[in-house]
């Protein structure tokens, strides 16, 4: 068992880089760490194979041996560092919290490393999605369809935003997610042999009548501008969720959820 360290002040120089890892995508990026904050969301991490390289904890909020319990499923054990409740409360993220905090390690999200696990996968695609709640929300409905991976294209942003990981309430973990430009994207599918259907206000067939059986992309693009023109000239089919009322489309995470849910009614479960 590692011994516990101790942190009591706000000049210490690991606080300053959990602050540089929470506040600045350069620093995650560069160093290849984010920052993980909550037991649920450190559970999922390392449920999800992720590398855990330091945690924090504030015995005010949560004991010894409860932070130690999170990390008894690990080979390798993270220094383990309590904090003085100050210095936890300008460490962490959340305004309500559990008292529990990590550095981790990045992982790739190369699109030549998904596996999928069925020979029909099941994707959804979100090009350039701009707000961390749309983004979070969408993998959390992912995870809970159980689908085969989730893709950014031309992300705007980095995945381990802590407001992503917050919203998607660690399902980022649980996800297999890759990142690309659109025309990696779309070469990668169709050499999978997977169909793309793009969300989309024109030339659209009502999503119900799709047969989603076989290897599908769900493709969705943000609420202002939609998706690109290069997805809908690769389309197999556009397709559209009926409006009743005034507005015109949902919010973006809202209706990837509907079309993801009518195509496992499809496919039996």
């Amino acid at each position: 068992m590692n011994e516990i360290k101790q942190i009591s002040s706000l000049q210490n120089p690991i606080v300053k880089k959990v602050l540089l890892l929470k506040d600045k995508s350069r620093e995650r990026k560069k160093e290849n760490l984010f920052i993980v904050e909550g037991q649920r969301e450190l559970e999922l991490a390392i449920k999800g194979g992720y590398e855990i390289q330091k945690t924090f904890f504030d015995d005010s909020i949560i004991s010894e041996q409860e932070a130690m319990k999170t990390l008894a499923g690990l080979t390798i054990q993270p220094d383990i560092i309590s904090v003085a409740k100050e210095v936890y409360q300008k460490i962490a993220y959340r305004k309500t919290t559990e008292g529990l905090l990590a550095i981790v390690k990045s992982k790739p999200h190369d699109l030549e490393a998904l596996q999928f696990k069925n020979e029909r996968p099941l994707i959804v695609v979100a090009e350039a999605p701009e707000k961390p709640g749309n983004i979070g929300a969408l993998l959390r409905t992912a995870d809970a369809a159980n689908l085969d991976a989730v893709i950014i294209a031309n992300p705007k942003g980095d995945i381990y935003n802590p407001n992503i990981i917050r919203s998607s309430v660690g399902c980022v973990f649980t996800n297999q997610i890759a990142t690309g430009s659109t025309s990696e994207v779309i070469e990668f599918l169709k050499r999978k042999n997977i169909d793309l259907y793009c969300a989309a206000l024109s030339a659209s067939k009502n999503y119900t009548t799709i047969d989603f059986k076989k290897g599908s992309a769900i493709i969705v693009g943000t609420e202002s501008t939609g998706l690109s023109t290069d997805w809908l000239n690769n389309s197999t089919e556009n397709i559209i969720i009926p409006m009743h009322g005034e507005i015109d489309s949902l919010n973006v995470s809202v209706s990837a959820a509907i079309v993801i849910f009518e195509a496992l009614r499809q496919r039996g479960f």
